[in-house]
């Protein structure tokens, strides 16, 4: 019998960022992103994974018939001063479990390496603030630590919108409603709690996760009527996060909603983890501030990626950062090896980054 208590115990102590419960293997552990198998203990039995089953849905009827009738559960458990984000899916009939720890103590922003400007754009009293990335990009922990800082240093009303609730705020100089998304929980899904904010005299509304046109669709009616709405998108770059919020919408549609994103659309942030020179996670941000140059992009019939990237390129006087400045930066301060660096981009873009980094070096020569 496997203890899971045991396994949660360990993998705090070794800094997991994730736990892997499949049938057959050992239990895994994720420690700066590499995969490590728990020696000292056995493989998991079937009996074992309806036991890991059992203590994480504890009797939840709402839960377990979510489980059974969509075959996934996402859902929040507490064990100890540990905080997990709980996956529950099916492999060949078998529930298997990927378990995310999340730390007690948030990350304060300035730690984080996401550029000032992104918190500096919490200020604004209306409008659609963007955190993108793929899957494992640190987008929850930056979200949490913008909504941390508004928490510290702002008098707003904040709703948050999860699925599950990760870090539980509790209220300073602003006040925090946080509410969890899914059946049997506070809001059946995102656009109907987005859309009963109106209702609510919140300020700031945090969107968990923009998935579909709904949800898309209420944000933009809500950052309309005069409130600031901060959500997450699973987008790899800034351009393809317009391209994906456009596409949400009909062809006949998009002249409409090109408009409105060129208004109402402030900042995105577009972010990629790295293991660094030293063995630690580095954050590497993409940021496109939409001013006017941007704004008149997007309005274009037809969005140019390569355009939207030389834009946000040459505009760092606004704010923007575009990916290739983020890497040489990075290079150049000896936080990434070259090779890295340039995996993340295309091989056109070579040169440039060559080129970024001889300017860098020959900038920070001549402040040394």
């Amino acid at each position: 019998m496997t203890n899971i208590e045991e396994i949660l115990k360990t993998a705090k102590q070794l800094d997991a960022s994730d736990v892997h419960l499949v049938c057959g293997l050992k239990p895994m552990l994720r420690i700066a992103r590499d995969l490590k198998p728990i020696e000292e203990m056995d493989e998991l039995e079937e009996n074992d994974i309806y036991e890991i089953y059992d203590y994480f849905v504890r009797g939840n009827l709402d839960k377990d018939a979510v489980f059974k009738e969509t075959k996934k559960l996402d859902t929040s458990f507490e064990f100890e001063d540990i905080r997990l984000r709980v996956n529950i899916s099916y492999v060949e009939e078998v529930p298997t479990f990927t378990l995310r720890l999340i730390k007690s103590k948030l990350p304060k922003y300035e730690d984080l390496g996401v550029p000032d400007i992104v918190r500096r754009m919490t200020y604004q009293t209306q409008g659609l603030i963007l955190v993108t990335g793929k899957t494992n990009s640190g987008k929850t922990t930056t979200l949490n630590a913008l909504v941390d800082d508004i928490n510290e240093n702002q008098n707003k009303k904040i709703l948050t919108l999860e699925s599950p609730v990760e870090y539980r705020h509790k209220s300073k100089r602003s006040m925090i409603v946080q509410k969890e998304i899914g059946r049997g929980r506070d809001c059946l899904c995102y656009s109907d709690g987005v859309k009963n904010s109106l209702r609510e005299d919140c300020d700031i509304i945090v969107v968990g996760e923009i998935r579909d046109r709904e949800t898309m669709e209420a944000a933009i009616e809500t950052a309309e009527s005069g409130h600031l709405v901060i959500g997450t998108l699973h987008t790899k770059s800034c351009a393809e996060t317009l391209d994906r919020l456009i596409n949400f919408y009909e062809v006949r549609d998009q002249a409409q909603i090109k408009y409105l994103m060129s208004t109402l659309l402030k900042l995105v942030i577009s972010q990629r983890l790295l293991k660094g020179k030293d063995g630690k996670l580095v954050l590497i941000p993409e940021v496109m501030v939409v001013d006017n140059i941007i704004a008149g992009i997007i309005r274009k019939e037809k969005i140019s990626v390569s355009e939207i990237e030389d834009a946000i390129q040459s505009n760092s006087e606004k704010g923007s950062i575009g990916l290739i400045n983020s890497l040489a930066e990075l290079f150049v301060n000896d936080k990434i090896t070259l090779e890295q660096a340039k995996a993340q981009i295309e091989e056109k873009n070579l040169e440039i980054l060559n080129r970024t980094i001889m300017q860098l070096k020959i900038k920070k020569g001549n402040r040394n």
